[in-house]
């Protein structure tokens, strides 16, 4: 009886755990609109698409890669596929972008020159 309460434990801690690419806790940070790493260069730290796989996400992979790219930052842009991660950001509908750990845009595919005001918004 006591292993299911440790386990339902281990799933919250698990949860404050999990980081963004740059190791910070911002996962698990209470308030969620907080910046992810007020200490990034460029006020961004990560960049994540979350998508399926199809031609549409990938699509938007590519534009945010490009839009960064073309701002010159120095952040790595995170592809995330996995269905499990997708859903812990709550989304429903794909592809999403997430900068810094939070949702910035969902269910259509942004050009890169759209992604690059978005981007501005986080002072780059």
């Amino acid at each position: 009886m006591m292993a299911l309460f440790n386990f339902g434990k281990k799933k919250e801690e698990e949860k404050k755990a999990s980081a963004c690419a740059c190791g910070c806790a911002a996962r698990g940070a209470e308030n969620s609109t907080s910046h992810c790493c007020p200490e990034a260069k460029d006020g961004i730290c990560c960049i994540k698409v979350l998508g399926a796989g199809c031609k549409s996400c990938h699509e938007q992979y590519e534009n945010v890669k490009q839009a960064v790219e073309a701002m010159g930052l120095s952040v790595k842009v995170e592809y995330i596929t996995d269905m499990q991660k997708v859903m812990e950001y709550g989304v429903m509908r794909m592809p999403a972008i997430v900068v810094n750990e939070q949702v910035v845009s969902m269910g259509k595919v942004l050009k890169a020159a759209d992604v690059e005001k978005l981007l501005h918004k986080f002072g780059c």
